[in-house]
């Protein structure tokens, strides 16, 4: 009872708000509308994307611009969020949801699709394998590959059981996305919009959508959680990717230098959240014995692997075909080198609750027999709830392993070589900060080299690099929507905070005038540069130099 009033009252806050955008919008002008669609990020209560999403499209709408938000009114008989993957027969909570989504919608325009079945198609994907499954294409539309991320996201798992359960689930995420893709390209047939703007496009509704959109040359935007508590990230590519380079010609100021320290000093001892969400409830020192284990060998190389969802999507596996599959290989040279101490250490979030991972990478170790005492005496592994120091690892090891997690900028930025057996974010052609091979031989090549030399040094651009990058991720990159929402209900929720519509409007909000900007017109979306205050919504001001300077980078 007490949890349907806090609903209901967030609930009517939200109406309030898309009344007052409704009341004070300026005239329809006359170009083709934006369509929205985010159905993967909430049910009953507002997540941060699904808030990010709203008020990027109550900013559009105020400025006059048609907004159409395609809403699942129980169009898809199984959902990301609405799966128990206990249970996999459990319909989807149609009714929370919908009743969040009219308080969302309210006054604006929406396309609610439902669901309507597909006899043909529920009769070609009976008794197909799992395997065919995810394979599976329906006119020439690949829709077991468009859901295989989701799939393993809501399951926890990379290699996926052909079992009844799995089977059921992939064949009804494939008839949802194919309802998905009918209603949605009706949509389009009629609206003609100019943009789509879909939630991080992995997930299989916002997936399915992107790519009927880009089959037809239209822009897609993609939105994901930023790097700071209350942003967003915005991109015409892939946000799951957060593709990203510096501006060209960018260095930071010392100023610049000195926010920056300030955030490092912060991440370094775990004290930062991201989507609401902490991973580090706290930092241990490296203990005695441990430390004794380790001078009893020639050198220190941290193995660091990343969670499910990182490594699922496709852009992630570059060399290997997934991180289990670099582990296996590594387990090689593990066995081959005495004289190193190999550090495994689990991903924090690959345990956490409610989320954690159920092929874990200490399923990994035990498969492969490196469990104490009878493992590998050169290997230690650290499991996901042992709050072990990764900064302490790396300030202690000769060089670092990552398939594709954070802690190789990071490292990087402490001056450590990092070699990257994923495609990692932070490494482009125009912003080298790792080591990153193109084919599993050159990845072990390097690795051997590095393992025999007596000392490995990375380039001195590649820490520069780390700094110049790290910061356009996180002052830049991230827009901030502190101004517009407060933690609120369950972990990973917000409400809304006291805001006025005005606050909505791009001269009042620099977060605004980007989104505006990006969504109309493909500026990129970064703020514009402020090196002398934290990046909050009152903390930015204008600074053409360097938004000019990002628009020659192609961002």
């Amino acid at each position: 009872m007490r949890r349907t009033l806090a609903l209901s009252a967030r609930w009517g806050r939200e109406r309030r708000m898309a009344h007052q955008v409704a009341l004070h919008a300026v005239e329809a002008k006359n170009q083709p509308p934006v369509i929205f669609f985010n159905a993967s990020t909430r049910l009953g209560e507002l997540s941060y994307n699904g808030a990010y999403h709203q008020l990027a499209a109550w900013a559009l709408h105020l400025q006059g611009i048609p907004v159409i938000h395609f809403v699942c009114s129980s169009g898809m008989s199984r959902c990301v969020q609405g799966t128990n993957r206990d249970n996999h027969l459990q319909a989807p909570p149609c009714r929370s949801c919908l009743a969040q989504s009219h308080a969302l919608y309210a006054l604006a325009g929406v396309d609610w699709f439902g669901y309507e079945p597909d006899p043909e198609l529920s009769a070609r994907l009976e008794g197909l394998a799992l395997e065919g499954l995810m394979a599976f294409t329906y006119q020439e539309m690949p829709l077991g590959a468009l859901v295989t991320p989701s799939l393993r996201w809501v399951l926890r798992r990379y290699h996926l059981a052909d079992d009844p359960p799995t089977r059921f689930l992939c064949r009804q995420y494939i008839l949802s996305a194919w309802n998905v893709a009918r209603k949605f390209s009706a949509l389009l047939d009629q609206a003609l919009p100019q943009v789509v703007v879909v939630f991080n496009g992995a997930f299989f509704p916002e997936a399915t959508a992107g790519w009927v959109a880009r089959q037809r040359g239209l822009r897609v935007i993609t939105h994901e959680t930023g790097f700071l508590p209350f942003t967003g990230f915005f991109t015409d590519g892939s946000a799951t990717a957060y593709p990203l380079d510096p501006p060209a010609g960018f260095e930071l100021t010392p100023e610049q230098n000195a926010r920056l320290d300030a955030h490092l000093e912060l991440r370094f001892q775990g004290n930062f959240s991201i989507a609401g969400v902490r991973f580090w409830p706290e930092i241990k020192k490296l203990d005695e014995p441990f430390l004794e284990k380790m001078a009893g060998f020639r050198q220190v190389v941290p193995v660091f692997t990343n969670v499910i969802f990182d490594t699922s999507q496709g852009h992630a596996n570059h060399i290997f075909e997934d991180m289990f599959a670099w582990l296996d290989q590594l387990q090689a040279v593990i066995n081959r080198h005495p004289e190193t101490l190999f550090v495994v250490r689990a991903h924090p979030d690959e345990g956490r609750q409610g989320k954690a991972s159920r092929e874990t990478v200490a399923d990994w170790v035990h498969k492969a027999a490196l469990d104490p005492p009878a493992g590998a005496p050169n290997m230690v592994f650290i499991n996901s709830n042992d709050y072990v120091s990764s900064y302490e690892l790396v300030q202690r090891s000769k060089f670092i392993l990552v398939y594709n997690s954070s802690i190789g900028l990071e490292a990087s930025i402490l001056g450590k070589p990092v070699l990257c057996a994923g495609k990692v974010r932070y490494h482009t052609d125009g912003c080298q900060t790792v080591f990153l091979p193109e084919s599993v031989p050159a990845y072990f090549q390097q690795l051997e080299t590095w393992l025999a030399a007596g000392q490995v040094e990375a380039p001195a651009m590649f820490r520069q690099n780390a700094r110049r990058f790290l910061y356009c991720q996180v002052f830049l990159a991230s827009l901030p929507f502190d101004r517009y929402l407060q933690a609120e209900g369950s972990p990973g929720f917000v409400g809304l905070t006291g805001f006025t519509w005005e606050d909505l409007l791009p001269e009042r909000s620099p977060t605004m005038q980007v989104l505006v900007d990006g969504i109309l017109n493909g500026e990129p979306f970064l703020l514009p540069l402020s090196s002398a205050v934290p990046a909050t919504q009152r903390g930015h001001g204008p600074c053409k130099g360097v938004r000019e300077g990002a628009r020659g980078a192609g961002l």
